[in-house]
C-alpha cells in the first residue's frame, strides 16, 4: 500500500503582515511546517498555528530559517556550521514550547529557503543542522529534498529522515529543483502537476525539464496555499492521491 505525506509551510503572518491560508490548508494537509520566528512568524502566529494544527488533527514540524524577514530567508546568508546550528537550535525551542503547552512533540524539522537550498549541497551546513536537531531531540525527524545532503547528515547522526518531493516544480537532471529564475521552474497545469506527483509517490520517478528519468524517494510532498488556487490545488491533490489508492498519513509513520 501507497502512503504519503502532504506538508505545507505554515505559520509565515507576522505582526500586521498576513501571509497565506493557513486555516483553509490545515484541512487537507497531514504536515505542517510552522516558521519559527526568523524568516516569518512571531509569538502569537506560531501559538495560533499550533492551536490549529492540532485542532485539525495535522503533526507539526519546525521550518526554521535564516534570520532574515526582509527577505523572507530567501537569501544566501554566509554562516559558519556552527552559527546556522545555534540558529536552529533556537528556533527548535521556541517552536517547542509552543507544542508542549499544547501536549504536542515537534514531529519534523524542514529548513526554510536558503538555507534548506544551501544545505542542500553542503555536508558541512547540512551536518549543523542535523547537530542541533539530535541535541535538541533525537525524535525530531528531518525532512530534506530527495538527494540533499540534509539526509546524508541526518544519516550519519542517527536521526529519521524524510525525502521531500515538489508537487509544482521541475526537476533537473540531478535531481535538483530548477531554479525559479529559469523558465518552466514552476508547473501551472494542475493535471500535468498532479500526475507528476502520482508517478514520484508510485514509481520513484520524475521526468527532468532535459528529458532525463530521475529516480527519487517521495515520503513527503511540499504543497503551498498561500492564495485560493493553491488551496484548491492542495485539495485535488489529495483527492487525485486517495482515488489513485494512495493513504495521506503523518511522516512519522512513513519514515
Amino acid at each position: 500500500m501507497y502512503k504519503v505525506d502532504l506538508n505545507s509551510d505554515l505559520g509565515e503572518s507576522f505582526g500586521a503582515y498576513k501571509m497565506g491560508l493557513d486555516g483553509e490548508v490545515l484541512a487537507f494537509v497531514s504536515s505542517a511546517n510552522v516558521a519559527c520566528g526568523y524568516h516569518a512568524g512571531d509569538p502569537l502566529v506560531m501559538e495560533k498555528t499550533v492551536v490549529a494544527a492540532k485542532a485539525a488533527g495535522v503533526a507539526v514540524g519546525a521550518h526554521p530559517g535564516y534570520p532574515d524577514l526582509m527577505g523572507f530567508g530567501r537569501r544566501n546568508m554566509v554562516c559558519t556550521p556552527k552559527e546556522a546550528k545555534a540558529y536552529v537550535k533556537y528556533q527548535l525551542g521556541a517552536l517547542q514550547a509552543f507544542a508542549v503547552s499544547q501536549g504536542m512533540k515537534i514531529q519534523h524539522c524542514k529548513p526554510h529557503g536558503a538555507l534548506y537550498n544551501m544545505a542542500g549541497k553542503d555536508l558541512d551546513l547540512a551536518l549543523g543542522i542535523a547537530e542541533a536537531i539530535a541535541e535538541v531531540d533525537k525524535d525530531i525527524i528531518l525532512m530534506g529534498g530527495s538527494g540533499s545532503k540534509m539526509l546524508e547528515a541526518g544519516k550519519q547522526l542517527g536521526l529519521r529522515v524524510a525525502s521531500e518531493v515538489f508537487a509544482d516544480r521541475a526537476y533537473q537532471a540531478d535531481g535538483s529543483l530548477v531554479p525559479r529564475s529559469k523558465p518552466g521552474a514552476v508547473i501551472h497545469d494542475t493535471d500535468e502537476a498532479i500526475a507528476r506527483t502520482i508517478r514520484m509517490v508510485k514509481e520513484g520517478k520524475v521526468t527532468a525539464i532535459t528529458g532525463e528519468e530521475v529516480s527519487l524517494d517521495a515520503h513527503s510532498i511540499c504543497v503551498h496555499g498561500d492564495n485560493p488556487q493553491a488551496v484548491e490545488f492542495v485539495k485535488n491533490i489529495r483527492a487525485r492521491l486517495i482515488a489513485e489508492g494512495v493513504s495521506i498519513v503523518p511522516l512519522g509513520e512513513i519514515v
